[in-house]
């Protein structure tokens, strides 16, 4: 065999599992788009409101992968907090840069809830690009509340959705997504709600027909249900508008 020949038999064999991993995704994707339109972001308006809340995100902020719109991350704060008003504005597909669109509209609340990131890990976001729409997103929130939470998407990489090696490329974003969500909550004064755990730990990669939706991206009710409890253990959310 020459050279020539044996190179791009090398090459075939490397490029396989990318181009197997491709299609999987693409295929994924077309179903995972599916599930996104059957969703629609939880509302509530209680007759005598004690506090106002205001959701932004992406599919996860709709409640994308959630059998009901109850069992949403949305569904799950209005269940604890009954006198509760919930704006939620989050859309599917929207990026960090789409989210800081949902924060122009106008309304002050007593506190704002960011909800999002797997987008920009997806899209292949820029690390400058995804700084500057995070600073963005958190300025705009703290001009609607006092009481801004970021939670950000956690280890993308461990959902089922991704095929090896692309699970490892996923991986790698999600924790440049998690050190710059870190920083600008930090830096903007905004709480922060870390869902990323390295793939031993974590309970999506451990669990992972029960806390993902049929798309093999999105949580199921348990998945959400998991965020809800994170979200009570890691920020002050709850005692704000309770």
């Amino acid at each position: 065999m020459t050279t020539s020949r044996h190179s791009r038999l090398l090459a075939g064999i490397v490029a396989a599992p990318l181009v197997v991993a491709a299609v999987y995704t693409a295929f994924r994707l077309s179903q995972s788009a599916w599930l996104a339109r059957r969703s629609a972001p939880l509302q509530v308006a209680p007759p005598e409101p004690k506090k106002r809340l205001l959701i932004v995100g992406d599919s996860t902020g709709v409640g994308t992968g959630a059998s009901t719109p109850q069992a949403s991350l949305a569904g799950l704060i209005a269940a604890d907090l009954p006198n509760l008003t919930i704006v939620n504005r989050s859309s599917g597909g929207a990026t960090f840069e789409r989210i800081a669109a949902q924060l122009e509209e106008g309304g002050r609340f007593d506190a704002v809830l960011v909800v999002g990131g797997a987008n920009d890990v997806i899209r292949l976001t820029g690390a400058e690009a995804l700084r500057r729409a995070l600073s963005r997103v958190l300025f705009l929130a703290r001009a609607r509340a006092d009481t801004v939470v970021l939670m950000p998407a956690g280890n993308v990489g461990n959902a089922p959705f991704f095929l090896w090696p692309w699970s490892l490329l996923m991986t790698q974003r999600a924790r440049t997504l998690q050190a710059l969500a870190r920083q600008a909550a930090a830096a903007n004064g905004a709480g922060y709600v870390n869902l990323f755990n390295e793939r031993a730990a974590d309970p999506f990669a451990l669990e992972p027909a029960r806390l993902h939706a049929s798309d093999r991206l999105h949580p199921s009710d348990a998945g959400y249900a998991l965020w809800h409890r994170e979200l009570a253990a890691q920020s002050r959310l709850a005692s704000v508008l309770r």
